[in-house]
């Protein structure tokens, strides 16, 4: 029985203009897949907005509509771009660069439109991403100047482009490891740290902050602080706007938020997990960087730790030994591979192993991603829901939740409160699976 407390949604009317952080693979990847959808050239795969389907009610009642019919959600076509990036490259160069698309198929025929699509001078310092330069870049007297500049930004491309809405996506390179510090308990001394150029502020936090003082919805893709922290929390709910993060959850992360359940599922112990990427795109090169591996390796090394919760099955996990190793390989450019073996063992402790290898497209799996995001963090914006957008964990490595919360993991608990979101802001009653009432007699 649905529930009669529909939560306000503002209708998706007008244009939705998406700005990414970063122009390089996953961006222009993104940017060129869906105008190559909007063309009917290509089908929008891995997207749960485009291509997903919601169960309704129960399963007899045979309810299933698509996401994007049940919910109000931004029409492709009504999507505008804009990017910042230290690389001066348009879209179209970006694209034939990162060498992602088949540039015959996907690139040459939308090459006007991709040309039209010009990164703005980014807010880039090579002290926090340290194996790349770029000429492309913002000067001022002090960060809180330079984020003045990208709230200016923000402002003009909303108002050139006739844009009703606008959500901001993080795509650019993971940062050096920052913790938190005095600097980011409040938002005062956050200020005050902008204009003092302290160290402990990065870019990524200017953009956020520019974001959420524009009212602007903010997903972080990258495992960079960036906007986890009090004074930027506390920040968004003043403002009322939606944020969250933190890192894509695009390869190898992905399967082990599924191996790692079942391992849980079944009661089946973990001695080991050890994993291996490879990869050659302008993401490997950075994290090629020990400073900004140890950000990425801290992405990854949490999620096992959640879920298979060794504090609760000590004999199963308690002893685990967990590894991750990024190399960069240039010869592979953006088809990354993610290797996994894995260590288990069994009734009265026999051992097994599991191996994986994942010869996967890095930014042809983010693509799909950014797109969700900028599409759900708009809704949640439109629907008045400000902060952390806990519910959409779903996409990411390392996702915010709330301070006294650890975050949840497992792919498949993330798909189903994605979906119970969906449903508790359209008044639907949340699906359990209990399904007893089949099989009780009357």
């Amino acid at each position: 029985m649905a529930d009669k407390s529909v939560r306000q949604i503002a209708p998706a009317k007008g244009k939705l203009g998406v700005l990414t952080v970063g122009l390089g693979a996953v961006a222009s990847t993104f940017i060129a897949g869906v105008e190559n959808v909007r063309r009917g050239a290509a089908r929008p795969i891995g997207s749960l907005t485009q291509m997903g389907t919601i169960r309704l009610g129960k399963r007899t009642d045979n309810r299933t509509p698509l996401i994007n019919e049940f919910v109000d959600l931004a029409s492709l076509d009504d999507l505008v771009f804009g990017a910042w990036d230290p690389v001066p490259d348009d879209c179209y160069d970006a694209c034939v660069h990162c060498g992602v698309l088949d540039r015959h198929e996907h690139v040459e025929p939308i090459k006007d439109f991709l040309k039209g699509i010009k990164p703005m001078p980014a807010v880039f310092e090579q002290a926090y991403v340290k194996r790349l330069q770029g000429s492309n870049v913002k000067s001022g007297k002090n960060k809180r100047d330079l984020a003045e500049q990208l709230r200016k930004d923000i402002r003009d491309f909303k108002q050139q482009h006739g844009c009703d809405r606008l959500v901001m996506v993080w795509c650019a390179s993971t940062e050096i490891f920052i913790t938190q510090g005095p600097a980011h308990q409040s938002l005062a001394a956050f200020e005050k740290a902008m204009e003092a150029n302290d160290p402990s502020i990065a870019p990524s936090m200017l953009y956020a902050w520019a974001a959420i003082m524009e009212g602007v919805p903010f997903a972080n893709g990258a495992p960079n602080l960036t906007c986890d922290f009090p004074a930027m929390l506390d920040l968004a709910k003043e403002k009322g706007v939606a944020i969250g993060g933190k890192d894509f959850k695009t390869g190898q992360t992905m399967l082990k938020t599924v191996l790692s359940p079942m391992f849980k599922a079944r009661m089946l112990g973990v001695a080991g997990w050890y994993s291996t990427n490879i990869l050659g795109n302008r993401d490997g090169e950075v994290l090629d960087d020990p400073e900004s591996f140890k950000t990425k390796e801290e992405s990854k090394l949490g999620v096992l730790e959640y879920i298979l919760q060794p504090k609760l099955y000590p004999e199963l996990y308690g002893q685990m030994y967990h590894k991750v190793r990024i190399n960069y390989y240039p010869p592979r450019g953006d088809n990354k591979e993610g290797w996994d073996n894995i260590d288990i063992f069994g009734w009265l402790g026999y051992p097994m192993q599991i191996k994986v290898d994942f010869l996967c497209r890095d930014s042809i799996l983010a693509a799909p991603l950014v797109l969700d995001l900028a599409i759900f963090f708009d809704l949640a914006q439109r629907a008045g829901m400000s902060g952390i957008q806990e519910w959409l964990s779903f996409y990411f490595k390392s996702p915010q939740a709330a301070a006294e919360l650890y975050p949840e993991h497992d792919l498949f608990i993330q798909l189903t409160k994605l979906k119970n979101t969906l449903r508790w802001m359209k008044g639907e009653a949340q699906i359990t699976h209990l399904g007893i009432e089949y099989y009780e007699s009357e």
